[in-house]
């Protein structure tokens, strides 16, 4: 069975692409085969694990938009048995030019049909927004894996994000559901961090990680050059944070 993942929040910085970056890469590492699909148009899910967004011949543009199959698209990544769809700027245009088409919430679930068998994960970097893009990631995900900064107004916005899925779940697809909240920028020596992980756990229950993500220099300087956390210090408090959270994730998909 394979599993799709989104990692989503509509709040910007708050962790996620590196989350998508360093999951896909360590369970890649545990011999599992890995498709990271990078939805924002920022890409830098794209080049984090060494891609040049610059220089792609084929993008998620082209599968969202020109109906290009999405094994045309895929390519190897700096990540041990990690393949990617990557992306650039031109997919930015892709909100506006996806209203007028047919079934555009599914656009992206009907292309992963075609390949979905060929991998144990597939890992989806949503945007930061709630538009056609990352409905399209909804509609095609089987859990969703939300980063919560540990700072003030962590929660503001999820109620939105949390009606959005459940609408989701009702009109498009009911298998859809919250696989695990986690924690980020994480620094247990604050008050503020401490209540705010209060307030998660208030709200989410067991659905929260028990790993936390701290505050690493290491996970800020592994993109700059084209490795993830795994391979570039995967002994560093980020890097081994990553892995525990890999482990979860395992565990919480057999």
């Amino acid at each position: 069975m394979t599993h799709i993942i989104s990692i989503i929040n509509q709040k910007g910085g708050v962790g996620k692409t590196t989350t998508t970056v360093s999951l896909a890469s360590f369970i890649g590492k545990k011999k599992k085969k890995v498709l990271l699909i990078d939805l924002d148009p920022q890409g830098n899910a794209t080049s984090g694990v060494g891609v040049n967004k610059n220089e792609i011949e084929n993008s998620t543009y082209d599968v969202m938009i020109n109906d290009l199959p999405i094994s045309e698209a895929i390519v190897a990544s700096s990540a041990k048995n990690v393949d990617v769809c990557p992306t650039n700027i031109n997919l930015a245009g892709a909100e506006v030019e996806l209203v007028a088409a047919m079934s555009r919430e599914m656009i992206l679930k009907n292309a992963l049909a075609e390949i979905k068998d060929n991998y144990d994960y597939i890992f989806i970097d949503c945007p930061p927004s709630l538009g056609l893009l990352t409905l399209n990631a909804l509609a095609a995900s089987s859990g969703l894996i939300i980063p919560i900064q540990g700072e003030y107004y962590a929660l503001e916005g999820l109620t939105q994000l949390i009606d959005t899925m459940n609408i989701v779940k009702k009109k498009l697809n009911p298998d859809i559901g919250i696989l695990g909240v986690v924690l980020t920028m994480f620094d247990k020596r604050t008050q503020l961090t401490k209540q705010v992980k209060e307030e998660v756990e208030k709200y989410f229950g067991d659905k929260v990680f028990k790993t936390f993500i701290p505050r690493n220099v290491r996970l800020a300087e592994a993109p700059s050059h084209g490795l993830t956390i795994s391979d570039y210090d995967p002994n560093s408090k980020g890097g081994k944070a990553y892995y525990e959270l890999a482990n979860e994730v395992i565990k919480r998909t057999k």
